[in-house]
């Protein structure tokens, strides 16, 4: 008789181990500078526009760059599904995850960010935009990743885009809150999850991190927490070596 339970407990591991073998090493930090050189104007007032909708970012609430724009390209276009779903977005930043959220129809939706003046600047932004919509319940956050959740929360969505960069990249607290925090928030992440037992049955994680990050490491971390990754979408861009992936994740009921 097969064991069907340790065959797909062995197939899974060998397509983790595929999925880290074809991932790329950490860039040299010398290339990590380059790409991620400090910007000033984040202690400024700015602007920032998407899907027609305009932003206004005080000072210390972070820009949206290229790889939150592959996330928030997927939850507008359905990729990504949110209709009639728990949603959650880590690191909430301005806003627009939870006004594509609200607009696309999510059920319930966590704006979290552990710097107060982003929740309060996303939460102006839902205002505005989406207003009070029948069906959805808005819920800003500040929070530290999963901290200050209600041990009922049980999400069915959850994107984050980690400040995972392996250099530090500035000395500036807001920098290195927005940018390179490292692999330690990643791994606060995925141990938060499964020690609150976040993530609905059916739930899954889409996490964006790049090569400018412990990349290889955070995924090995996250097989062993009990996912499984699949990477949906990964982007290069010329001039640079940097290489960004979307992986969603689920629980690995095999393992």
């Amino acid at each position: 008789m097969t064991d069907r339970t340790a065959a797909g407990a062995t197939t899974a591991q060998t397509d983790a181990r595929a999925l880290l073998d074809a991932l790329p090493d950490t860039l040299p930090r010398d290339e990590i500078l380059a790409i991620n050189s400090s910007k000033t104007d984040i202690h400024t007032h700015r602007t920032y526009a998407y899907n027609g909708w305009t932003f206004d970012l005080p000072a210390g609430v972070f820009k949206p760059g290229d790889t939150s724009r592959i996330v928030h390209d997927r939850l507008l276009d359905g990729t990504i599904p949110l209709e009639g779903r728990s949603y959650a977005a880590i690191g909430a930043g301005l806003g627009v995850e939870a006004v594509i959220a609200g607009v696309q129809g999510a059920r319930e939706i966590y704006a979290a960010d552990v710097h107060p003046d982003s929740v309060a600047t996303a939460t102006a932004h839902y205002e505005r935009i989406v207003g009070d919509r029948a069906g959805t319940v808005f819920r800003p956050l500040v929070s530290n990743l999963f901290e200050e959740f209600p041990s009922s929360a049980r999400l069915d969505v959850i994107t984050f885009n980690p400040p995972a960069v392996s250099t530090r990249t500035s000395d500036d607290p807001t920098v290195i809150r927005n940018v390179c925090v490292g692999i330690d928030i990643v791994t606060r992440f995925f141990d938060q999850i499964t020690d609150r037992e976040l993530l609905a049955p059916d739930g899954e994680i889409h996490l964006i991190v790049s090569n400018t990050s412990e990349l290889k490491s955070i995924v090995a971390y996250a097989i062993e927490a009990g996912f499984r990754p699949e990477v949906t979408h990964r982007q290069t861009w010329e001039g640079d070596n940097c290489q960004a992936y979307l992986f969603k994740l689920r629980h690995d009921h095999a393992a």
